[in-house]
């Protein structure tokens, strides 16, 4: 069992981890942060910036640091970039300082959710359902590996479902700790 009070969460882009964070970390009365935010807010520019300028590989590092430093924090919410789990070493920040909750939604729901959002690079194209069952195929085994828990955000019934379904989960994994 992990003694740990964070909580991640991981998923594709539009899957809800943004809302569905911010529902929880007021339900837990923790700290939220979105490590999208988190980058934009150090950088002063927006994620498709960075994209333009840096690459992706240029965004993926900075993406690395912030997630390394949230991580060493205690007692937070985090909302995870759909790609945060390419990196090794976020997959090893986030497996070893906290709770890693997966959620999931169907294609459908996904690229409704981010259709209207321009400001995320990879969707930037004609394609955008293409660019998402590949994104799905690649992060699927990734995403698995990490969970601690996984949820189809559809079944359980939106981000306010969603978050007290996962506060009911760590409040049963502390008392399966204390038993």
């Amino acid at each position: 069992m992990k003694v740990s009070n964070n909580v991640f969460l991981i998923g594709l882009m539009g899957v809800g981890k943004t809302s569905v964070g911010r529902y929880l970390a007021r339900l837990l009365k923790r700290p939220f942060f979105d490590a999208d935010k988190e980058i934009e807010l150090r950088t002063g520019v927006c994620i498709p910036w960075i994209f333009d300028q840096e690459g992706e590989a240029g965004f993926r590092k900075r993406e690395e640091l912030v997630i390394d430093e949230l991580t060493q924090h205690d007692g937070i919410v985090l909302a995870t970039g759909g790609g945060a789990v390419l990196s090794e070493d976020n997959r090893k920040y986030l497996a070893a300082r906290g709770h890693v909750i997966w959620l999931e939604a169907s294609l459908q729901t996904l690229l409704a959710r981010t259709a209207p959002d321009k400001n995320r690079p990879l969707l930037q194209t004609d394609n955008a359902d293409q660019v998402l069952t590949q994104l799905l195929e690649q992060r699927h085994p990734l995403y698995q590996s990490l969970a601690d828990l996984r949820i189809d955000t559809e079944q359980v019934g939106g981000a306010r479902k969603t978050a007290g379904f996962i506060a009911d989960w760590l409040q049963a994994q502390t008392q399966d700790e204390c038993s």
